[in-house]
């Protein structure tokens, strides 16, 4: 589904004798949407003569038009950016040689709408607000005198200096979400219950945008505004699958918090514990505000370590690893929350109590046979729904596997994870993941698979039953050779002959003896000893290491000619 919005402005000259306001907007059809977003922005001209009217339009009309002709593979900000510098120096130039324009300048606030963020660039004094489940918050920030005889002056403007500072900010969209950009003529008339009033009627669909921006410009006329009055206001009906093109543009914009100790609060999330710590990321247990009687939730927060922080390419993949979570909606996976407000870069999921099965062996549990069919029938479905929203875990290993208090299991770290989006990365990091987890094919740079992910799962498997590895245990940047599976009856005699096939099948050696699907790997954990797998059959050793075989051959026709070749000088 598209974003969709329903939007509608109105502008007057008000009291004064002509309207130097300019209000527009673009709402652009595909592929355009999609790479661009929808843009509307709103200006408030400055000058004595006929300058403030023509910088106004001058720059909205220049932002709607030369925004869509920057590089897509721009930041909206970068895109906003260049293109306001640029117009800031034409507005300066033709102020410096018209003297019907001399002084000419403008404010402007602009929102651009993309997927599901939105971005702004502010300059002056008009305002942007947003109203969200009846909350109005004002985003932009006057650039005025802060002398009670000059707040009226302005200390930012496009065309009031040659180097122009540019606010610009972005944040998460919501459905239902209602933007008002206002010049001062509408938000010094009008107080922001009032304005929370109008937008909130427009949120309930009362009425149509256009009739809310008209009433808003009658309301600021009633109230006595002397100055232009103009209005536009956007709410936002529908919005897109979450793309990652704009999660990765959103993870370049946000800081990396510093490391958090218990009790700092972030965002209006309280610290409790650091969970972990790792190079790359940080996590922590935190709780969510308290509302009312409810009950504050724990969460885990999840951050780049702040040595991370200029990596832009931990950025990315960090992004990446959010865009993955938000996806896998399921009780085999923590759960995404969305912040109210978000100011530092991170992300939140449900917290559950519990260990990871790596923490039980640790701790020196014992698995039994039914745990461990249990477990790994549970662990088969959850790969099962991962297969099929195209993600590739590439690191299942009992680490990242957890075992809640409430019995359920969930898979944690997404990662390394790849969604199909990413086939260069599949092939530069073939090998990304647990070495002792790595099927053998990995080993020789093949990508990976889903059949790498079940290998990964049946090698958990053996684990969590044997405590050892099927071909031991495999050091970082160590190249093995694999020779036949241990059986893992040698350790545990007690393993029936069914799923001891189930195993040796899940983690043989070469991959198309292996399951093709998690689907049938689970329907042979479900049928156990009612309908069991037939084991492997040995191959012969031409089939096994075909590469021996010729050198075994090579090696007896050397012998056999140098033999003749005796025989031949003998004689």
């Amino acid at each position: 589904m598209p974003l969709k919005i329903a939007a509608g402005y109105a502008t007057r000259a008000g009291q004064r004798p002509r309207n130097e306001d300019f209000v527009g907007m673009v709402m652009p059809d595909e592929p355009e949407l999609s790479s661009k977003g929808m843009i509307a922005a709103i200006a408030d001209g400055v000058s004595g003569n006929e300058g403030g009217r023509e910088a106004s339009e001058y720059t909205i009309r220049g932002l709607l038009s030369d925004y869509y002709a920057t590089s897509d593979t721009w930041p909206v900000t970068q895109s906003l950016d260049r293109v306001l510098k640029a117009i800031n120096s034409w507005v300066q130039h033709q102020g410096s040689i018209r003297a019907e324009l001399a002084g000419m300048a403008t404010t402007l606030t602009s929102l651009v709408l993309r997927g599901n963020f939105y971005y702004f660039a502010h300059v002056g004094d008009t305002r942007l607000y947003l109203l969200r489940k009846g909350v109005l918050t004002r985003l932009t920030a006057d650039h005025v005198w802060d002398r009670p005889e000059m707040q009226h002056v302005l200390t930012r403007a496009i065309g009031l200096d040659s180097q122009l500072a540019i606010d610009h900010g972005m944040g998460e969209l919501h459905e239902g979400d209602a933007f008002l950009l206002a010049t001062d003529g509408v938000w010094a008339s009008i107080s922001e219950y009032d304005l929370t009033d109008h937008l909130s009627q427009l949120v309930s669909k009362q009425h149509e945008a256009e009739a809310i921006a008209n009433t808003l410009i009658d309301s600021a006329l009633a109230a006595g505004a002397q100055d232009n009055v103009s209005a536009l206001v956007v709410r936002v009906d529908a919005l897109p699958e979450t793309n990652l093109r704009d999660a990765l543009s959103g993870s370049q914009q946000l800081p990396v918090p510093p490391k958090l100790k218990v009790g700092q609060v972030i965002d209006g999330y309280t610290v409790e514990e650091q969970i972990h710590a790792s190079t790359t990321t940080l996590l922590y247990r935190v709780s969510e505000p308290r509302s009312g009687n409810h009950t504050p939730r724990k969460l885990v927060l999840k951050t780049l370590h702040p040595d991370r922080a200029q990596d832009v390419h931990e950025r990315s993949a960090f992004a990446h690893e959010e865009w993955l979570a938000k996806r896998v909606v399921a009780r085999f996976f923590p759960q995404i929350i969305t912040p109210e407000q978000k100011t530092y870069l991170y992300y939140l999921t449900t917290w559950h109590a519990g260990n990871t099965l790596q923490q039980h062996l640790d701790a020196g549990e014992h698995f039994t046979i039914p745990d461990v069919i249990a477990h790994g029938t549970k662990l088969v479905r959850a790969i099962g729904a991962l297969h099929r929203r195209s993600i590739i875990h590439r690191d299942i290993k009992p680490g990242n596997i957890h075992l809640g208090d409430d019995g359920e299991l969930r898979i944690l770290d997404l990662g390394v994870a790849q969604s199909g989006l990413e086939a260069e990365d599949e092939v530069r990091a073939p090998r990304a993941g647990t070495p002792s987890f790595l099927a053998p094919e990995q080993f020789n740079n093949a990508p990976a698979s889903r059949q790498t992910d079940l290998y990964a799962t049946g090698v958990t498997l053996y684990l969590l039953l044997t405590r050892h590895f099927p071909y031991g245990e495999i050091e970082p940047f160590q190249t093995p050779r694999f020779g036949e599976a241990v059986v893992p009856s040698r350790y545990r005699p007690d393993l029936p002959l069914w799923l001891e096939n189930v195993l040796l099948k899940a983690v043989a050696r070469d991959p198309a003896d292996r399951f093709e699907t998690a689907e049938e790997f689970l329907l042979a954990l479900e049928r156990g000893a009612s309908r069991p797998l037939a084991p492997i059959a040995p191959k012969a050793l031409a089939e096994r290491d075909p590469a021996s075989v010729w050198r075994a051959v090579a090696t007896i026709s050397i012998v056999i000619n140098l033999l003749l070749l005796y025989l031949l000088v003998v004689r």
